[in-house]
């Protein structure tokens, strides 16, 4: 996409999450803003493969597998209990195969794209940006998980997130990493840093208001 594109969908994606927050947390709004999470997390992806320049088959491939691989573990997860814990998906994901929503491939496409961008500019070797990659991954987690449960996302039959999800929530982004990192293909989109920068406010921006609100 040309570079005169950049403002505005920066723009645009600043609005939507920004309304995002708002309307979840709007009574009244909040049962259409969850039926559009899906399709948000779709058009962001969208926004940013749209910036990337190098589409070499090493690349679609990819694409291919981090989507793959990151929903065919969560079927393994949510009816086996081995991966992350024992949970179930609830509705806000949208549409579902074998019990998982299907956008959630998207999310692992899109995360590890972000994170292997990102740390793709850290003067390290490359098994040590992965590493820091897959942490970055993690980190996000912590955010997310607190929001997920409240927004029905997913809900796990513990009392606490188990720490082995976060566990393989590192492995697992370890392993798509370690394939992004050792594909050749450029490895730079502008808008991969403020689009992850973006998840990371909304989801610190959601927790936040769920501790001032709560009861």
């Amino acid at each position: 996409m040309p570079d005169r594109f950049y403002r505005p969908v920066l723009t645009l994606l600043i609005l939507a999450y920004t309304a995002g927050v708002i309307g979840l947390q709007t009574p009244s709004l909040a049962p259409l803003f969850r039926s559009l999470v899906p399709y948000n997390l779709l058009g962001s992806l969208l926004l940013l493969l749209a910036f990337h320049a190098d589409w070499k088959p090493s690349f679609r491939f990819y694409c291919i597998l981090a989507i793959l691989w990151g929903f065919l573990i969560e079927v393994l997860g949510v009816h086996t209990g081995f991966v992350f814990g024992n949970y179930v998906y609830g509705e806000t994901l949208g549409w579902k195969l074998w019990e998982v929503p299907v956008v959630i491939g998207i999310n692992w496409l899109m995360l590890t794209y972000c994170c292997g961008v990102i740390c793709d500019a850290l003067p390290l070797r490359v098994y040590l940006k992965t590493m820091v990659a897959a942490s970055l991954m993690v980190l996000l987690d912590l955010l997310i998980e607190p929001v997920a449960i409240r927004l029905d996302f997913w809900n796990w039959f513990e009392a606490d997130v188990p720490i082995r999800n976060y566990l393989g929530w590192w492995i697992v982004s370890l392993i798509i990493l370690g394939i992004w990192y050792g594909l050749p293909f450029r490895k730079q989109n502008r808008l991969a840093l403020p689009l992850l920068i973006l998840q990371f406010l909304f989801f610190a921006a959601m927790n936040l208001v769920f501790f001032l609100t709560k009861p």
